[in-house]
């Protein structure tokens, strides 16, 4: 039996908004109506799909298969539908953009903005979406574009039929106290840094594992936040690695490259195989921007 596409968007929609209810909201039904779907469609594949717990719903094994296909499915109809508007004249209508929260701020304002002002028709959107997610929402083509990061040490998600392409290298600073003993010397290494609390993310956020990879650091603060990170170098309670993309203009802190070690956040951009013209715009726009 095939099964049905209008259950599989159900389970598709379900996992991308993380709840049942969540999903129903979005889409327009009762939570109800789309437990039946989930029920039926569990039935056809002869499989459960998900688990379901106070804090929603976690997908299966079986579960996150039928997802992966799913949001190809569901990216192939709403490209097909694409293609006939295109055919028939129409332009596209809107451009939805996710980003890591740096990008957000220092790569896309300018650029959607000169994109509107290019093509005042379109509706653009942008939503906040940390690395390693976002990939199924670009395979679905709930996202036209995804811009999304690297640290040393962490392993890129497998693309399954997108693009991704590096836009840039953002090269990770050491920031220290303006009065820290090594705030004038020379040059700084690992070795001088010896017994120093660091200020990074908790054990699996992407800055914490390439500080891990750096060496066996004692980390005192806990935060993925880069304004407290630096606030709290500020005041003197630690040191810590900062994408150079954030550091322009900072008279708070000092600013000083860790001698031996070149670690950089890679910056990618995630697309369909076939991106809508504006979407090529936009991404022309990007490069310019990079540093």
């Amino acid at each position: 039996m095939a099964l049905d596409p209008g259950r599989v968007r159900v389970l598709v929609e379900v996992a991308h908004a993380g709840s049942i209810a969540a999903a129903a909201g979005r889409m327009g039904f009762t939570p109800s109506a789309l437990s039946q779907q989930l029920a039926k469609l569990e039935r056809e594949v002869g499989a459960p799909l998900l688990e379901r717990g106070r804090a929603g719903t976690r997908l299966t094994g079986p579960g996150q298969v039928l997802l992966e296909h799913g949001e190809r499915v569901l990216g192939e109809l709403r490209a097909a539908e694409e293609a006939v508007r295109a055919a028939a004249g129409a332009e596209p209508q809107r451009i939805a953009v996710g980003a890591f929260s740096t990008a957000a701020r220092t790569l896309l304002p300018r650029a959607l903005a000169a994109l509107k002002e290019e093509r005042p028709g379109i509706r653009t959107s942008l939503v906040d979406i940390e690395p390693p997610d976002g990939y199924g929402l670009v395979a679905a083509r709930e996202l036209d574009l995804l811009v999304t990061h690297r640290y040393p040490g962490v392993t890129l998600p497998p693309v399954r039929g997108l693009r991704r392409r590096l836009l840039l290298r953002d090269p990770l600073r050491l920031v220290l106290p303006r009065d820290h003993r090594l705030a004038t010397a020379r040059e700084i290494t690992l070795a001088d840094l010896a017994g120093e609390d660091w200020v990074s993310g908790a054990p699996g956020v992407p800055n914490r594992v390439c500080l891990d990879s750096i060496g066996s650091l004692h980390v005192a603060y806990e935060t993925r936040d880069y304004e407290v990170t630096l606030a709290l170098v500020a005041a003197g309670l630690g040191v810590s690695l900062v994408p150079a993309s954030l550091l322009a203009g900072q008279r708070a802190v000092v600013v000083r490259d860790l001698h031996g070690q070149s670690p950089a956040r890679e910056v990618h951009v995630v697309h369909p195989p076939r991106p809508a013209p504006p979407v090529v715009e936009l991404l022309n726009r990007l490069r310019p921007a990079a540093p």
